[in-house]
């Protein structure tokens, strides 16, 4: 009955999340050529590393790792976030410093922390493949160029959808796909509020939220990230974050900017405590949770997996 009572309302009700698209409408050319791009380290300095080292793609989108590992081993950066989905946010990187997905491509290469790339040096290195020159001068009137580089790794990033997540089935009318838990957990987390900030089809990467608003929370190895306040200037910004997306959480361990939850577990306690001021029952958190693990959709036909490189 209990089941039963729920798909009803479900019926009823209006959903406040939406699924993913099952497709999305690309210039084939361009994804092909953005796809060889983000694979290549000849984009960094010392042709050391690509795009593909921090957002592996056989498995969450991110290295699995509490902080990225810096170009230069010794900036502390912060946690990688996936990359599935990315076309879905407003904003990009933690503190939103960049609101479209080309400009925080070009930031993140030229990031001297992360690919320390250098316009000149990166085109000269390109132009010596005879592949890419024939590549670009098909696909572009103006063949190999900096403007065109973005243009062809943005267009390969905005591919990289996961549809077909068994929430998404559930939103699309095959109701008995979720269990009684998992649809318990999701109705907790539209009751307790969670939705209002993870919310729209991406469940989240559209608003900006302090992170910690019942009790601060303390930085991880005496760090003091200020977070959006470093792109405003405001005070008001001081421990300010971008709000995540919940796609495919349940394989994007660790969690927060600073990696300090190795689980979902903690992630959701986390969250009701210092973010809704509430102390779940280990009951509702883990229905919550068996609610986030039907977020995992799939890339190229298969479901994500955790990264190979994260850590217990």
């Amino acid at each position: 009955m209990g089941i039963a009572l729920s798909v009803a309302v479900h019926a009823q009700t209006p959903e406040p999340l939406a699924p993913l698209p099952l497709t999305v409408d690309l210039d084939a050319p361009r994804v092909v050529l953005g796809q060889r791009l983000f694979h290549d380290p000849k984009l960094s300095d010392q042709s050391q590393r690509s795009c593909a080292s921090c957002h592996p793609l056989d498995s969450g989108g991110m290295d699995g790792k509490v902080r990225a590992e810096s170009a230069d081993g010794v900036s502390l950066l912060r946690n990688t976030p996936s990359l599935f989905n990315v076309s879905f946010n407003y904003f990009f990187n933690w503190d939103g410093v960049v609101t479209t997905l080309e400009a925080h491509t070009e930031k993140v290469m030229l990031n001297p922390k992360i690919m320390n790339a250098k316009w000149p040096e990166l085109i000269e290195r390109l132009r010596a493949v005879p592949d890419y020159v024939d590549a670009f001068n098909r696909i572009y009137p103006d063949g190999l160029t900096k403007a065109n580089v973005v243009d062809a790794l943005s267009h390969f990033e905005r591919s990289l959808i996961t549809p077909n997540a068994r929430f998404d089935r559930f939103l699309r009318g095959e109701t008995n796909l979720l269990d009684s838990d998992e649809q318990e957990g999701y109705r907790l987390f539209n009751a307790l509020g969670c939705v209002a900030c993870h919310q729209g089809i991406n469940l989240g990467g559209n608003l900006f939220q302090k992170f910690g608003i019942f009790g601060a929370l303390q930085g991880r190895q005496g760090a003091v990230d200020e977070g959006r306040y470093s792109v405003t200037g405001n005070d008001r910004d001081r421990g300010v974050f971008r709000v995540p997306s919940l796609r495919n959480v349940a394989v994007t361990a660790p969690y927060y900017h600073d990696g300090r939850a190795a689980n979902l577990e903690a992630a959701v306690d986390t969250m009701a405590e210092h973010q809704l001021g509430k102390r779940l029952a280990a009951k509702q958190r883990d229905a919550i949770v068996k609610f986030l693990k039907t977020l995992t959709g799939e890339y190229a036909g298969k479901a994500l997996v955790v990264s190979k490189t994260a850590k217990p």
